[in-house]
């Protein structure tokens, strides 16, 4: 950073990073970024090491680590601040990439929708991560507990049992339903209409069979509360038709209870 030593006071240095002050105090407090020296007037001052510092901190923050797993990081004996950054330079040239394959998903949907050209179903899913799956199985378990880790083991191992073809057969079904209830919800038809029971039958075929096992009418209106609750899921749907997200759970709920009624 030179050979010019800037000083910062708490407030300039929350305005240079866009930290809060209260948040450079309370990482003061617990001990993870402490100022290079205290004035007479009792004032912050932080130096060039300790900005250098507070970058990685807030690297790391971006990368999902807790601040106590941070600490023990920075403060491990032989942290190398280059090598730091290397790593984190290489995860985000990987996240990049990948937000870009995310972008031209959307770009190649937004075109097969409007009709600019015809996309295979295979593409509507190029540039979902394995670490996003993690995190949904995580959530999913930390949610609703009980035997979820059972069931989406379950589910992983129907699933790698298939063949690429299989697979890509199951996606473009999805599709196509998703596609079609998407459609009944621009036309305005109301989501308890039992002329939805066709599609909303195979859909819950189609989870049964993600589930390697039948799905009971009360777990399809959970999955839809699922949907509801889920802001990946959101964002997918929505993109599908303005709306969507609730149309779908409340046509998948009025589909259950017909179906536990046996109407």
């Amino acid at each position: 950073m030179g050979t010019y030593m800037q000083r910062y006071t708490v407030k300039q240095l929350a305005k240079l990073s866009g930290v809060s002050v209260r948040t450079l105090h309370h990482y003061d407090e617990i001990g993870l970024l402490k100022p290079a020296r205290l004035g007479g007037n009792r004032y912050r001052y932080y130096e060039a090491p300790e900005v250098l510092r507070l970058q990685q901190i807030l690297f790391h923050r971006e990368l999902g680590f807790s601040l106590q797993e941070i600490a023990a990081l920075l403060d491990r004996p032989g942290f190398d601040r280059l090598e730091a950054l290397r790593s984190h330079r290489a995860r985000l040239q990987r996240e990049a990439q990948r937000y870009a394959e995310l972008v031209m998903t959307i770009d190649r949907t937004i075109a097969d929708l409007n009709g600019k050209r015809t996309m295979q179903h295979t593409e509507l899913f190029k540039g979902f991560s394995p670490e996003k799956q993690a995190g949904y199985e995580q959530w999913l378990i930390e949610r609703y507990g009980g035997d979820m880790r059972e069931r989406i083991d379950v589910s992983k191992g129907q699933l790698a049992s298939l063949t690429d073809a299989e697979k890509a057969r199951l996606l473009e079904e999805l599709a196509q339903l998703e596609s079609d209830l998407a459609e009944a919800c621009r036309r305005q038809l109301p989501c308890d209409s039992t002329a939805l029971d066709g599609a909303l039958t195979r859909h819950r075929d189609w989870v049964g069979t993600m589930w390697n096992r039948p799905c009971p009418p009360d777990e399809y209106a959970g999955l839809a509360d699922l949907y509801l609750s889920h802001p990946d899921f959101r964002a997918r749907y929505e993109a599908l038709a303005p709306g969507f997200t609730e149309y779908l759970a409340g046509a998948m709920k009025a589909h259950a209870a017909r179906a536990s009624a046996g109407t």
